[in-house]
């Protein structure tokens, strides 16, 4: 039997930094079996150049990565969406479209690095942070023995990685 892939949306209100780091985290850690995609209800038009930089430093593949309109998987030729996952706080507040087989959705806020003020040095930073965060939410999600639970333990498991902090952090 083949594994099952699980399809995983990431938003963001603008979909230049988080969220593109999210997508091309759980697309590196996570294949074969999730499939992440990210979308923001009013995207920038481009991903964030600090977000490139960081992806491509860590030899994350960024070639598909571009600012999207969540619309894009609401539609009826859209992938499924098994996940649907906020990493903003902003995007969590707003009405969502109604996503197609109705996904398990959760809140992962993260600071977002795009408004960080500062040098060029301190704006990094705040990308990498992000990106830390991020990426132990990943690393936590992936380690969920999702055929071992159900519909409601999952939600809450999820909930709960959405206030892990960095790598070494409580979840």
């Amino acid at each position: 039997m083949t594994p099952r892939t699980y399809n995983v949306l990431f938003i963001c209100t603008g979909n230049s930094a988080r969220s593109l780091m999210a997508e091309a985290l759980m697309n590196h850690l996570g294949r074969p079996r999730f499939r992440a995609f990210s979308a923001g209800s009013h995207p920038a038009g481009a991903p964030h150049p600090l977000t490139l930089e960081l992806l491509a430093r860590h030899r994350y593949d960024t070639s598909g990565l571009r600012s999207k309109r969540w619309d894009e998987f609401a539609g009826p030729q859209a992938p499924v969406m098994d996940f649907v996952l906020t990493v903003c706080d902003k995007a969590a507040g707003e009405v969502c479209p109604v996503w197609p087989g109705q996904p398990i959705a959760a809140h992962w806020g993260v600071e977002d690095p795009a408004a960080a003020q500062g040098d060029e040095d301190q704006r990094r930073q705040a990308f990498q942070e992000a990106m830390l965060v991020l990426s132990r939410r990943v690393a936590l999600f992936l380690a969920l023995p999702l055929d071992k639970l159900d519909r409601l333990a999952l939600q809450d498991e999820l909930r709960r990685i959405g206030r892990a902090r960095a790598a070494g952090a409580d979840a």
